[in-house]
């Protein structure tokens, strides 16, 4: 396992400056978040010239990147753009959003097989993050989805398990299926809270992400809209350094 930060730790910022921000607080691994509706890495910018992009990156930071996260929906034609993208950077993982609560179960196996097939051409591993309001809300429907699409994974956020409608369950029943794992501190009711002042257990987390065998990143996606510029820096200090000191 290694530590690794999303871009959207500053989402609030451009790509090119939240590469930088993390560099300077000694982060050496990035996962690259793209949103169609925000301003700071757009799909559809970088699916019209992924080339042009990638070069861009590389001649902007030395971050390794290790994964994609989709925040918004992307059509299967986009999605070819970007996993070949994604092997140029040889990365092997990219998070996508499930379907929203009340799609139904046979229509979203069938678009989750679409996307498996074109990553599998190009060696990507495909994860859907557990995630209030999406189907994989319920950890139970999260590994259906999983066993009824092999080959694909989930992007593990435990503090959606913790402030959602399942908090009072478990959610152990995941660790075998988790490709990608999100972290933050988080309380019952409060989604972001300071570094140690929430119910994150990640000593707990790692232990069982060990059981079985699970060797990749910890990317820590700490919400700008819940944290003030100022305090930012510190808090993604003390998660990098916290998680370091577990491993």
């Amino acid at each position: 396992m290694f530590v690794a930060a999303s871009t959207r730790c500053f989402a609030d910022k451009s790509f090119a400056e939240a590469c930088f921000l993390l560099d300077d607080l000694e982060y050496d691994k990035v996962e690259l978040w793209f949103d169609e509706t925000r301003d700071h890495l757009k799909p559809s910018t970088v699916i019209h010239d992924p080339e042009a992009f990638y070069n861009r990156f590389r001649e902007a930071t030395r971050l390794t990147p290790v994964a994609f996260c989709l925040e918004t929906d992307i059509d299967l034609d986009g999605f070819r753009v970007l996993s070949k993208l994604a092997k140029q950077f040889r990365m092997t993982q990219i998070t996508l959003p499930a379907s929203r609560l009340g799609t139904p179960f046979n229509a979203e196996i069938d678009r989750l097989r679409a996307f498996l097939k074109v990553g599998n051409q190009d060696g990507i591993l495909i994860s859907i993050k557990t995630q209030i309001g999406r189907l994989t809300e319920d950890p139970n429907t999260a590994i259906e989805l999983c066993q009824a699409a092999p080959g694909l994974g989930l992007t593990l956020d435990p503090s959606h398990y913790l402030c959602g409608p399942h908090a009072s369950e478990e959610f152990e029943q995941v660790y075998p299926h988790v490709y990608h794992v999100h972290l933050r501190d988080s309380a019952p009711g409060q989604f972001q809270v300071p570094i140690g002042l929430g119910q994150i257990e990640y000593s707990r987390l790692i232990t069982h992400l060990r059981r079985f065998r699970y060797t990749r990143a910890l990317s820590v996606e700490i919400l700008p809209e819940l944290l003030n510029e100022i305090d930012r820096p510190i808090e993604l200090r003390k998660m990098r350094r916290l998680l370091e000191s577990q491993l």
